[in-house]
């Protein structure tokens, strides 16, 4: 089968499409063949070797978290799932992912995937929907009725985290670029404008999911009402509040339970799959250089 690897740390052109075994399910996994994975930022932060004490992996070794595709060959104890099942996933960190035509899955990452939309489309959903969930509902513990702002949006995790929060009853503003402004708009969020500028008053909580120098991150927190709470995904944000802002950070984890709940959203018409690029597996290296760069914008789906 086909699947691209490194087998060092360094930069995009360190990723090549091989030819390799196919993997076989150990107890409690399953095969899936893929439909598609996603790009996130972390795929390229392992394979530069930035988080190799965090997560590290043994080489060689194939990127790709998000998982969609349909299951091929059941491990022994799997009874979960059967043959020709179509399921979404968010993969351990450490394990070979689906940047492959078939990879190696334990069936508690997965969930029955969405069927309103094409399955390859639906590996833009686990990690970011994941993160948005747990962002709001766990970190945040946001309540219908709250005020909060979602600064970036448009970007993958916040377009989710927009849509969850409105349809929890939360009054939603949101940063987003002119590209991305009608589609969040649409999701029932009022938008000023990409920065925190034109932002006025003060939020229950303020969720950063856009790349914030740490500098700036104490102006997020002046957004925030004595007593709430500055989530983020990216720099952390300030500690010891004088106004007793909480600050926490986000890291995200596999729950089937809440996948299950995002999927049947997206079946029932309440939450928005946006993909902004669709690339073959041979193009996954000009991604992760685009994301170097500094260019790449929006969620990427790789097909297979």
């Amino acid at each position: 089968m086909k699947a691209v690897r490194f087998h060092q740390y360094g930069d995009a052109d360190a990723l090549r499409v091989e030819d390799v075994e196919r993997p076989t399910p150990g107890t409690g996994q399953v095969v899936v063949q893929v439909a598609g994975t996603s790009f996130n930022p972390v795929d390229a932060t392992i394979r530069a070797g930035y988080l190799e004490q965090v997560f590290p992996v043994t080489l060689p070794f194939t990127p790709g978290i998000d998982l969609a595709g349909t299951v091929a060959a059941l491990g022994e104890g799997v009874t979960r799932f059967e043959l020709g099942d179509r399921v979404v996933g968010l993969l351990p960190m450490t394990t070979d992912g689906a940047s492959a035509e078939y990879v190696a899955a334990p069936t508690e990452v997965l969930a029955a995937a969405p069927t309103t939309v094409p399955l390859a489309d639906t590996a833009a959903l686990p990690v970011t929907g994941l993160t948005a969930w747990q962002a709001l509902f766990e970190h945040a513990d946001v309540q219908p009725g709250q005020r909060i702002l979602v600064h970036g949006g448009g970007g993958a995790v916040g377009g989710y985290a927009v849509q969850l929060a409105v349809q929890a009853g939360v009054t939603v503003v949101a940063t987003a670029g002119p590209r991305n402004t009608d589609r969040v708009r649409g999701y029932g969020a009022e938008v000023p404008g990409r920065g925190i500028d034109g932002v006025t008053g003060q939020f229950d909580a303020v969720l950063n999911f856009a790349p914030v120098p740490p500098e700036d991150m104490a102006a997020l927190a002046d957004l925030v009402r004595d007593g709430g709470v500055l989530v983020t995904t990216t720099t952390p944000g300030p500690q010891d509040n004088p106004r007793g802002v909480r600050s926490s950070s986000v890291f995200v984890r596999p729950d089937t339970e809440q996948l299950a709940a995002l999927v049947d959203r997206v079946d029932a018409g309440r939450l928005h799959v946006h993909v902004a690029d669709r690339v073959g597996l041979d193009d996954l290296s000009a991604v992760h250089a685009r994301n170097d760069a500094g260019t790449l914008t929006g969620r990427t789906v790789i097909t297979l």
